[in-house]
């Protein structure tokens, strides 16, 4: 017996019960060559929530795949998010209310420009 595998068991299969896609998503693998001249439309099927293997000489290098449901739709806030899964940022203990106000100023602007006119004076 060569070349063939023979699939005789006892045991029953443990994927009869299943119904037909429901645990698999569907998946494509493709080269990197064609990815790079069909780009966009391995993206559309990510975006329609396709997982698409990327290889390189047969061996996966990466996949494309959609964005988590509680994902941002926004590049920023999935980049802070990322950022305070991975631990180097950290969220605010406290909500903000509003819009800080600005600090006091430390002196009046009077002052300054006087102060500045005093230094020109003494070069």
């Amino acid at each position: 017996m060569t070349g063939k595998v023979r699939a005789e068991s006892t045991s029953p299969k443990l994927l009869d019960e299943v119904a037909t896609r429901s645990y698999f998503a569907p998946m494509r693998a493709v080269g990197v060559k064609t990815l790079n001249s069909r780009l966009s439309e391995y993206l559309r099927l990510a975006a329609a929530g396709e997982t698409v293997l990327v290889t390189d000489r047969d061996r996966v290098v990466a996949e494309i795949c959609p964005p988590r449901e509680n994902r941002s739709p926004l590049v920023a806030d999935a980049f802070l998010a990322d950022a305070v899964r991975q631990g180097w940022l950290s969220p605010p203990v406290l909500p903000a209310e509003g819009v800080p106000e600005a600090p006091p100023p430390l002196a009046p602007l009077s002052e300054i420009l006087r102060e500045l006119d005093e230094d020109r004076s003494d070069r």
